[in-house]
């Protein structure tokens, strides 16, 4: 059951983060504060990358981290690079950007980061 509470949570978050990336530009409200979308960007991956560990883990019943852990990463890292692409390709008002890749990276690896220090306090395993 938790699994599949856990994916669905990943399927979701993932999902928000695709509309949001590929939705047009001029649909999106302008704030003026300097690099906010690669903080926002940072954020989502963030996420991302703990919500698919959460599923990874219990769907591979594992009692280590590395091995989910590395997928989540991965797949958080693929799936950056797959939005920026897609939206070179099929947006008319937004542009790949290889620092929109960096900050998904950068997220994501606050997650690993954040995920091994649970997992050393030993809060990993009471998820």
């Amino acid at each position: 059951m938790l699994k599949q509470i856990y994916f669905w949570l990943a399927i979701s978050w993932s999902g928000l983060i695709l509309i949001s990336c590929l939705i047009q530009s001029s649909d999106i409200p302008q704030i003026s504060i300097p690099n906010l979308d690669k903080v926002i960007h940072s954020f989502f991956h963030f996420v991302f990358t703990s919500l698919w560990f959460l599923f990874f883990q219990k769907h591979l019943n594992s009692t280590t981290i590395p091995k989910p852990l590395s997928i989540s990463f991965g797949f958080s890292c693929l799936f950056g690079i797959g939005i920026e692409l897609l939206q070179a390709l099929l947006t008319s008002t937004r542009s790949a950007d290889v620092f929109d890749v960096l900050a998904n990276i950068t997220g994501a690896t606050l997650a690993v980061i954040t995920i091994i220090l649970l997992n050393k306090s030993g809060r990993i395993s009471k998820i």
